[in-house]
């Protein structure tokens, strides 16, 4: 083989093999870009999946605490009824006590 025959094979190699090292380049920084891409959506993804459960769990929260105010009201209201009822059932007694300490003062007075 003719001595510039092996220089054009040796320049047509070297020429394949920057042709090779480049897209190997480009197919590094191709897969790199969608590599950094399909994080940014998975992290996407992850805040909003977890920003829904944050909504989700302080709903939650907020109805507990609804239904244990409602359940604290409503065993205040039961309470205050049976004072009531209770004073009520005193009342005639208490009149009939402050009556019976008023004639004893102005019969003790007499």
């Amino acid at each position: 083989m003719p001595r510039p025959e092996v220089l054009d094979r040796i320049k047509e190699a070297e020429a394949d093999a920057d042709e090779i090292i480049e897209e190997a380049r480009r197919e590094k920084e191709e897969r790199i870009s969608e590599a950094r891409e399909e994080a940014a959506e998975i992290r996407e993804t992850a805040e909003a999946e977890a920003d829904e459960l944050q909504e989700e769990r302080l709903a939650t929260a907020r109805e507990e605490i609804e239904e244990e105010k409602e359940a604290i009201l409503e065993e205040g209201e039961s309470e205050r009824q049976a004072l009531i009822e209770e004073a009520e059932e005193n009342i005639e007694e208490a009149v009939e006590y402050a009556v019976d300490q008023f004639e004893e003062a102005v019969h003790a007075q007499a």
